[in-house]
């Protein structure tokens, strides 16, 4: 698609996020135009069946491309250095595509077990109605991926860090074992950011993000994105994505984009926000453990200083007291949001076991390490002072 460029000058990353993929109209506007169109007229009938046989590249109908996502995935693209990007209307619906664009009945994947529910059930449940072949292994094992690749595979998928219990998986290990067997590796790196980890630089092929988290950053919208090769784009994404309708709105794309200018604040921002509550959580009574991979108790704390620049924004920690007192403690929290959403400015915690994993067996959640007094903290720009009075109070509930 065009761009507007007056420069051939590489940008740094937060220049990218503030100016990368800009398309002006003939009006030069300062903020990006919303496009709400569906559809397109072309000057005649020539000009419509050249841009329909590929001929001429122009925008045809809005489910294909559409100005401002075009600029959304451009930003995105050149921040994750990936060559191409096509945003999608969720974060499932990125997932979804990206794996099924490249599946058939016959094939193989292997993925991590520490997924969330919904990927879960794509892998374990949907997949296999389609005659997908398909493992889950415990993705901090690297013996168990390599057994489990020996026997071949078409897609290896796995998000890192964890949902939610923040599993910290050995990317470069896993991308190369997965490439010695034949397979396209796919990461889901919504909790990461594209600030604090790029998993193409690690020999991924495929990240998707939910972008409705960080990306918005304030609870408004859905989307998502997928980013690969050119070459992936053409060979297995594009005619799956035209035909089958996972686009992402105009409009949604737009906020979208300006979410991904404050993107680099924001997340600098939830880090040490997280790091701050983490500290506090694990010297509390009745905190059984926390989970945070900028702690150094946590399982895979060196591998996550090796390929994350920061230990996200999220924290799991476990009440002792099960259920009860897990149900107890959110009931008390005045200034924390009991939600399943995360990456928001607010801060939001969940009970996994009866939301985001409540569709798993018992077995496979104690298999997640998700026990009944899990709970998912995503810690939002408030001050972490706030947060941790809201903490202590509702510990003592």
């Amino acid at each position: 698609m065009p761009k507007d460029s007056n420069s051939t000058r590489r940008w740094r990353p937060q220049t990218e996020m503030v100016r990368g993929g800009q398309l002006r109209s003939g009006f030069d506007e300062t903020s990006e135009a919303v496009y709400l169109t569906s559809g397109y007229v072309y000057a005649s009938a020539e000009e419509a069946e050249a841009a329909f046989k590929g001929d001429k590249e122009r925008f045809v109908y809005s489910r294909y491309a559409n100005p401002t996502v075009s600029m959304f995935e451009d930003r995105l693209r050149l921040l994750e250095g990936a060559e191409a990007c096509r945003a999608t209307a969720s974060g499932m619906g990125a997932v979804f595509a990206s794996l099924l664009c490249q599946l058939k009945a016959g094939d193989r994947v292997v993925a991590s077990r520490a997924l969330f529910g919904s990927c879960h059930y794509i892998v374990s449940e949907l997949l296999p109605r389609y005659g997908v072949d398909t493992q889950l292994v415990d993705g901090t094992d690297l013996a168990a991926w390599e057994a489990a690749l020996a026997k071949g595979a078409t897609s290896v998928f796995l998000e890192t860090p964890s949902n939610p219990t923040l599993e910290i998986i050995d990317l470069k290990a896993v991308c190369d074992l997965a490439h010695g067997a034949g397979a396209t590796v796919v990461v889901d790196n919504v909790f990461a950011t594209p600030m604090l980890q790029r998993p193409l630089d690690f020999g991924a092929d495929v990240v998707v993000y939910s972008a409705t988290k960080h990306i918005d950053g304030q609870g408004r919208c859905m989307g998502g994105a997928i980013l690969s090769s050119e070459a992936f784009i053409k060979d297995h994404l594009q005619m799956f994505y035209r035909h089958t309708g996972p686009s992402m709105s105009p409009f949604n794309a737009w906020v979208m984009l300006k979410g991904l200018e404050t993107l680099e604040l924001r997340v600098e921002r939830h880090c040490a926000n997280a790091l701050a509550v983490a500290q506090f959580l694990e010297g509390q009574a009745g905190v059984a453990r926390v989970l945070y991979p900028g702690l150094d108790s946590h399982p895979q704390a060196a591998l996550a200083k090796q390929q994350m620049k920061g230990g996200s924004g999220l924290v799991a920690f476990e009440l002792e007291g099960g259920k009860e007192r897990a149900f107890r403690f959110l009931n008390a929290l005045e200034v924390i949001d009991i939600s399943n959403n995360l990456g928001d400015a607010k801060s939001l915690m969940t009970h996994p076991a009866t939301t985001t994993h409540q569709r798993l067996s018992p077995e496979e959640r104690a298999e997640q390490g998700i026990g009944d007094g899990l709970l998912r903290l995503s810690v939002g720009l408030e001050d972490p002072a706030d947060l941790i009075e809201d903490l202590e109070l509702a510990l003592k509930a």
